[in-house]
């Protein structure tokens, strides 16, 4: 979806933003969205990981 955009459709978007939200609260904007999209990363690397040592947990047990 994002790829589709295009370098002149962001530059609109990002002056719309601009416009909308002015200056001063656009930096706080981003901050929060870039926290947002952190936590969300960590929380899924973090879910991959317990779900792939489970499936190592699973493996390495003797079938009965």
């Amino acid at each position: 979806m994002m790829s589709n955009i295009g370098l002149p459709g962001l530059i609109i978007i990002l002056v719309l933003a601009l416009i909308i939200f002015g200056p001063k609260k656009l930096p706080e904007i981003g901050r929060a969205f870039g926290q947002t999209l952190r936590e969300f990363k960590n929380s899924t690397k973090d879910l991959s990981n317990e779900v792939m040592s489970d499936l190592d947990d699973s493996k390495k047990e003797p079938k009965k």
